[in-house]
């Protein structure tokens, strides 16, 4: 199978705060906001979902192209993406334009603050979702609004499943255009502040989209995530991790094992362990794209994690 991943790519300006946002943050005066952290620890690094996703699908070994639109600033991140096999087919270079810029303040408790250049990304609707006819599967995650609306449909119209995982797209859509992607997808991956939106802008709960598709994906950080089927609840537990360095792009590792699985017809347990321990290896490193392993490593670290093998 040959996964789309329609997305964001975006250069990720990531600063860490020695401290937490809560202590400096006062309850009774947000409405007047002016705060000012200093944060010692600055990285640029590439992400943006669908570059994190297919960086983390072929670390699987899974054959996955990524579609986006990029700035003309694009070359570095080309160059990285050519160095580690990934593709570049689906990729359009916007002129005068940025690529998205991501900037990220993490503090102690994981919490993140982000501003977010969307660029060369409003333009995403200039990708179509027939440039590439090798697809059998596709994934609709974060980009401009229009892009992931026609990207969308397109599945529908070339009748390929995929997931739709609005992550930080959520606030861009209401009620009505989320029940009409959940009408449209396979499969809905979601976060669990992502989730909670998705129920008040909705109205529906877990078991009545599901209804709808085949699966309901909800991660819950270092609680695990829960996958909720038309017939059964898989919870899955989390995957034991070394140190917590990064939450930043474990979603996407997550995403990836998702389509991981999917694509080689692993049962929902497995899957979502897969996709679990995917971004438990995600957060023991710094950025996006920095780590690494062999599918036999994995393998390892699975059973290791899980006191079980999978065949996929």
């Amino acid at each position: 199978m040959s996964a789309l991943i329609c997305g964001s790519f975006a250069f990720d300006t990531i600063m860490v705060f020695h401290d937490k946002f809560k202590n400096h943050i006062l309850p009774e005066q947000v409405h007047i906001l002016n705060v000012s952290f200093l944060v010692p620890d600055l990285r640029r690094e590439f992400g943006g979902c669908a570059g994190n996703i297919a960086y983390n699908l072929q670390l699987l070994g899974g054959d996955g192209k990524a579609m986006g639109t990029v700035g003309s600033d694009f070359s570095p991140y080309a160059d990285w993406m050519s160095q580690h096999g990934m593709s570049l087919d689906h990729l359009r270079v916007i002129e005068n334009s940025y690529t998205a810029q991501a900037y990220i303040t993490t503090d102690q408790d994981d919490n993140q603050i982000t501003a977010f250049h969307p660029g060369a990304m409003n333009y995403a609707h200039e990708n179509k979702v027939s440039d590439a006819p090798e697809t059998t599967i596709g994934l609709v995650s974060p980009d401009g609004r229009l892009g992931m609306i026609e990207h969308a449909e397109q599945f529908v119209e070339a009748g390929i499943p995929f997931i739709f995982d609005p992550g930080q797209g959520m606030p861009m859509f209401d009620g009505d255009d989320l029940m009409r992607f959940a009408e449209q997808a396979d499969w809905l991956a979601f976060n669990d502040y992502e989730w909670q939106l998705m129920q008040d802008r909705t109205g529906k709960s877990a078991e009545e989209l599901a209804q709808l598709v085949q699966a309901v994906i909800v991660t819950r950080g270092g609680k695990g995530s829960t996958i909720y089927t038309k017939d059964k609840t898989y919870d899955i537990p989390p995957a034991p991790v070394s140190s917590v360095v990064d939450p930043t792009g474990c979603g996407d590792a997550y995403r990836a094992g998702l389509l991981y699985g999917l694509m080689n017809d692993l049962d929902w347990s497995i899957t979502g362990r897969i996709a679990g321990l995917m971004g438990a290896i995600k957060i023991e490193q710094a950025g996006t794209q920095n780590h690494t392993f062999r599918l036999d490593e994995f393998k390892t670290r699975y059973e290791s994690a899980y006191g079980c093998t999978f065949l996929g």
